[in-house]
């Protein structure tokens, strides 16, 4: 057996793994996606809202929120990061206007979202913190299907749906269809206590365990990813609410998105790196979180190095095969050439596809919208046989990037 056919076999067995594993937590229970508990008690809630040149969004982002239909939300402190554009000037306006709206300003701009958010943390009192993006709206049922989740002592944070809000473009919608599979994939794996970040748009967490773990780390470029493994890793769980969707600007344009997804895999490599002594070790951190963190990200690598290599060496071959049959003047393929027998790899990868297929269809359909159309067939293709490809380039661009140490925002 070739050095290729066992890598393939390999790959083929951990990715195989990781889909059956999905498809059971999915069987077993897909009668719970959408339920969620009713508070036992009125938990007191503050909202910070992190902004830096934001003036397009943060007023709509103050107004969702202020919309909530959950009551005791006490303050929202939207904490300003010295912007350039006028974004200050348009909270102290909805300050002036809305006793609850606080409008903070850090002494200098701290470069990152963690600064901001950390900010904000200082002047928060109530028994729940959450986090909401300036460029982000929640729904107005989105908090309160979150909050129930909290009589559980055990749960330190929560986290929600979160959905594209620009679909005009052709990035967009691919982008659209990727946050529902990712929301899915998640709420799936809160099922098993390992869910591995709290997003930006909308989390909610127990206050006195962030004070615990120390707030967010504002050296990593993924604050939200570390926060969430420093939670699981005290002991805490990380619940999820299917229900509670928020909507999102996502990047228009390919190198704002190519330039996010850079920022987002160097801080997921900057987490990795500091809480790499658990792996294999306590909890679901180091039995679950990290390796699976770990194997998706070389089975996204070794996937694109075994497309690549098989397609060379077929050219090649064929190259050598024409020129060859060319010059000796005979037959390139006669018909005892052709082999129509099965061959195991060829099976394995369309059960794969197979398998991915239906986890795309799963996690569409459970992530209806009501104001936005269905994802067009075109769509669904481009994403799963175009834009997935793209992943294992930025990971390598991203593994570049951290070992040059360039792990500026």
């Amino acid at each position: 057996m070739d050095f290729l056919t066992i890598t393939y076999l390999i790959y083929s067995f951990i990715s195989f793994y990781f889909l059956f594993l999905f498809i059971l937590i999915y069987t077993q229970n897909k009668n719970k996606l959408f339920s969620y508990p009713l508070p036992k008690k009125d938990y007191s809630l503050s909202i910070v809202v992190p902004c830096y040149n934001e003036c397009k969004s943060i007023g709509e982002t103050i107004k969702a929120i202020l919309e909530s239909d959950y009551k005791n939300i006490e303050k929202i402190i939207v904490v300003d990061d010295c912007s350039t554009d006028n974004s200050y000037e348009i909270i102290k306006k909805f300050a002036e206007k809305y006793p609850k709206v606080i409008a903070l300003q850090t002494p200098k701009n701290t470069g990152k979202a963690g600064g901001a958010k950390n900010y904000g943390a200082k002047f928060v009192t109530t028994e729940l913190i959450g986090f909401v993006d300036a460029d982000s709206y929640p729904d107005k049922n989105a908090i309160s299907k979150m909050i129930g989740f909290f009589d559980d002592e055990k749960i330190g944070a929560m986290t929600s749906l979160i959905l594209v809000k620009n679909r005009n473009k052709l990035i967009e919608k691919l982008q659209a269809i990727e946050y529902k599979i990712i929301a899915f994939s998640r709420k799936l794996l809160s099922f098993i206590g390992s869910v591995y970040v709290t997003p930006g748009p909308l989390a909610i967490y127990r206050k006195n365990a962030f004070e615990e773990i120390g707030g967010f780390d504002e050296k990593n470029l993924t604050e939200d990813i570390e926060i969430t493994w420093n939670f699981v890793d005290k002991g805490y769980q990380i619940g999820m609410s299917l229900l509670s969707q928020v909507y999102t600007v996502a990047p228009d344009n390919f190198k704002k998105w190519f330039k996010q997804r850079i920022r987002w895999n160097v801080g997921g490599l900057q987490t990795i790196n500091k809480y790499k002594k658990s792996f294999f070790k306590k909890g679901m951190l180091g039995q679950f979180i990290l390796p699976f963190f770990v194997l998706s990200w070389i089975l996204a690598i070794f996937g694109l190095g075994i497309i690549i290599y098989t397609s060379i060496r077929t050219l090649i071959i064929q190259f050598l095969s024409t020129k060859y049959s060319i010059q000796a003047q005979t037959t390139i393929l006669s018909l005892r050439d052709i082999n129509l027998s099965p061959n195991i790899l060829i099976f394995l990868g369309i059960i794969l596809l197979f398998l991915n297929i239906s986890i795309t269809a799963i996690s569409l359909i459970y992530s209806k919208e009501k104001d936005f159309k269905k994802h067009g067939f075109t769509n669904i293709f481009l994403y799963m046989f175009f834009y997935l490809l793209t992943y294992p380039i930025i990971l390598i661009a991203s593994s570049y990037k951290y070992l040059k140490g360039k792990n500026s925002w």
